[in-house]
């Protein structure tokens, strides 16, 4: 009777506790990215869909409050900037840029934007879900905003609480999947770095980046 109580007991408190530590390890994340002020590092960016497969690589670097760009060197001169107004993108042989309102970004570098403010990922992501992997974990969730075009993302995070993979699945079966390595907090960087000049003879034009 007594071993059969302790198991309910356990049974009953299972749930709980499971709760408590996935908040604590969502709070790790939430802790670690709301002490930064700056971010650089290394990217490769793969994307399976609408008949392609492509891997992309460069240097991304991150500057609160709302600055981000992605500097691609695969394809070489490849361009995605947040200056904290508008979103600019650039791929060389186009004779067009990109612009569009931060407001209205739905870009899949989006769901990256939680990390430019205040973060609070049960606050970014509904249906959020913590499980164990590896040395880590994972939170997976679906970004408020992007419910019509996200079917799931999931952010692979180290034990430090540092995101090391980020996973975007789309309604229409398109993956996106985004490597992070060579990290470095903290680090100087210039508010004239995300500042997006456009190259000779290539137009401005409004309207969404493209994948």
């Amino acid at each position: 009777m007594i071993a059969r109580a302790i198991l309910l007991v356990l049974v009953c408190l299972t749930p709980r506790l499971y709760a408590q530590d996935a908040d604590a390890l969502v709070r790790k994340v939430d802790d670690h990215y709301n002490h930064l002020t700056s971010l650089k590092a290394r990217y490769t960016e793969h994307y399976a869909g609408m008949g392609m497969d492509k891997t992309e690589s460069g240097t991304l670097v991150l500057k609160k409050p709302g600055r981000m760009r992605w500097s691609y060197d695969q394809p070489a001169g490849k361009v995605f900037v947040l200056d904290g107004k508008y979103a600019w993108s650039y791929t060389p042989g186009t004779d067009q840029a990109q612009r569009v309102s931060a407001k209205q970004l739905d870009d899949l570098r989006s769901p990256l934007r939680f990390l430019l403010g205040h973060t609070q990922l049960k606050k970014e992501l509904d249906q959020l879900t913590v499980t164990p992997s590896g040395a880590g974990f994972q939170i997976a969730g679906v970004p408020k905003g992007m419910e019509q075009r996200v079917k799931l993302l999931t952010l692979g995070v180290a034990a430090s609480g540092a995101i090391e993979r980020m996973r975007i699945e789309e309604i229409d079966g398109a993956v996106t999947e985004f490597a992070f390595s060579e990290m470095q907090e903290n680090v100087p960087v210039k508010n004239e770095d995300f500042v997006f000049t456009p190259p000779a003879g290539v137009s401005v034009v409004d309207g969404l980046p493209p994948i």
